[in-house]
């Protein structure tokens, strides 16, 4: 039984079932407040993207890439996920979403994952990441999305998401918050941020700083 629920193919059935889950969730609230709307549209514009959001809000943000589209956003998306079963299962949830994945992380494969989102950038595909994951210290931006957008030139986009019903899963590390159903929803983008490239070290507290600053605005 433990081989089995370690296979591939539960993985990719429990993946599609949470994604079902999620989708079922957001459909289910009765209402959604986008704030920084404007800033939706730098996802559909000539360079590509980097979607920051801090790890805790992975469940809810599904809406964020809904609303682009909606936004006229045609640019295709990947996620970095780490090589563990538990990174590997976000990043099959990101499949069913439209969103491809990169597998890589800070401690295992992140010279080649970061080699592969320098490429994808470079090519025009938006990137998401969470800059304490995949194992934090929660909400404690590490280099990888600063480092990123020096190298490529991409603009920063710090998002938060939240649903006003939800639970709390306080045994997880970064507290990661399940959205539960009949609730309303806030997305929020906030302005691009743009980093320079032989100093990108210096944008790591404005990164992390506009990214609290949105999850704020976000959790009731």
């Amino acid at each position: 039984m433990n081989s089995f629920l370690k296979s591939n193919s539960f993985q990719v059935f429990l993946a599609r079932l949470l994604a079902g889950y999620m989708r079922w969730v957001l459909r289910l609230q009765f209402g959604l407040r986008v704030v920084g709307r404007e800033n939706l549209t730098v996802l559909a514009e000539n360079k590509p993207v980097i979607a920051a959001f801090w790890h805790e809000t992975l469940p809810t943000m599904p809406v964020l890439w809904r609303e682009a589209n909606k936004a006229g956003t045609k640019r295709p998306a990947v996620v970095l996920a780490s090589r563990h079963r538990d990174g590997q299962l976000i990043g099959n949830i990101a499949r069913a979403f439209g969103v491809g994945l990169v597998s890589g992380s800070s401690s295992n494969g992140g010279a080649a994952g970061m080699h592969e989102l320098v490429r994808l950038l470079n090519s025009g595909t938006n990137v998401a990441l969470t800059p304490d994951g995949p194992r934090g210290p929660a909400r404690q931006a590490a280099a990888g999305v600063a480092a990123l957008a020096g190298l490529t030139g991409a603009v920063v986009l710090p998002c938060s998401a939240a649903t006003s019903r939800f639970i709390i899963l306080r045994k997880s590390w970064d507290s990661m918050r399940i959205p539960l159903p009949f609730g309303r929803v806030v997305l929020v983008c906030g302005a691009p941020l743009h980093v320079k490239r032989e100093n990108w070290r210096a944008a790591l507290p404005m990164i992390e700083a506009a990214l609290n600053d949105a999850r704020a605005q976000a959790v009731p």
